[in-house]
């Protein structure tokens, strides 16, 4: 045992070591602003809360995306509704710039590796040109995307399951830091209460699966209720998560830049001791991307 007058040397070397490379405390998110509301994200339960369609899924694909790539870390998405196939059709729209629906045409090729084409008949000719950037794209992601895991849950599937692919997912990536993603979390067997009560059982649950792995997991929640004014209630609703990020539509905006664009809002109703915020983006559904805007 030590005390925490001999330990204190060396945790301020170890705080001043970290300051003079970051920022921000956590790693980064590839949204600027995100990381600065958040100080980077750090070890805990993450709850993002949306209206259905509103674009939750593939906001917290790009997050998970971002955060393997520029913090080389694993990450693992786990997903109730979406098939692998679409979870990486929306990560190649948005690296390709091409538009989701022209991708999946494409599957008539048998997508092989994240959209790499492997022709089952015909010629190479018949691929039409937006192919040869796919593939391009796609060898120029692989290193990152190498760290990423695309898991299909059963709806019988448990949160001790939940952490049993975990532990065997980071000793296959060799990698003890990893982001791991829960799309849907409400789905998660053995709760069987009514809808708040639910929240609250598995939020606890998420969060001891966070301090057990002492590892950020990004959990994904549908809200059924809406009403944007009704926003700070989330945080008021379970006290387990470290944040609480709610997304809704910009009401102030009517029209977006342009009709494939639509403008959200991301409040932040609760953050572990530090200020809450709103962020403002840009979501183009047809290419799975959020930008951040001004």
């Amino acid at each position: 045992m030590q005390s925490e007058g001999s330990a204190l040397d060396a945790a301020l070397a170890e705080l001043e070591r970290d300051h003079a490379v970051k920022e921000i405390s956590g790693w980064e998110t590839g949204f600027a602003n995100l990381s600065r509301a958040l100080d980077g994200i750090r070890p805990g339960l993450y709850l993002l809360i949306g209206a259905p369609a509103i674009g939750k899924t593939s906001f917290a694909r790009q997050v998970l995306d971002q955060v393997v790539l520029q913090n080389h870390v694993a990450g693992i998405f786990f997903s109730f509704a979406d098939t692998r196939e679409e979870l990486r059709i929306r990560t190649l729209a948005r690296l390709s710039g091409l538009d989701q629906r022209e991708i999946r045409r494409g599957s008539a090729y048998l997508l092989h590796w994240y959209g790499v084409p492997r022709l089952s008949a015909g010629e190479p000719e018949d691929l039409p040109p937006s192919w040869d950037k796919l593939k391009r794209v796609t060898q120029e992601a692989k290193n990152w995307l190498n760290k990423i895991y695309l898991l299909e849950c059963v709806p019988a599937i448990t949160i001790e399951q939940i952490e049993a692919q975990i532990a065997a997912l980071r000793l296959q990536s060799q990698s003890e830091q990893m982001m791991i993603v829960i799309d849907d979390c409400q789905r998660l067997n053995g709760v069987h209460q009514a809808r708040d009560a639910r929240l609250q059982i598995i939020a606890e649950q998420l969060q001891q699966t966070a301090l057990k792995f002492k590892l950020p997991v990004l959990a994904v929640w549908p809200d059924l209720e809406g009403g944007s004014s009704a926003a700070q209630r989330w945080a008021e609703k379970t006290a387990s998560p470290d944040v609480v990020l709610v997304m809704e539509r910009d009401s102030t905006q009517r029209q977006s830049v342009d009709e494939l664009r639509q403008a959200i809002i991301l409040r932040v109703v609760k953050n572990r001791g530090g200020e809450k915020g709103r962020l403002a983006y840009e979501f183009a559904p047809a290419f799975a991307t959020f930008t951040e805007t001004v």
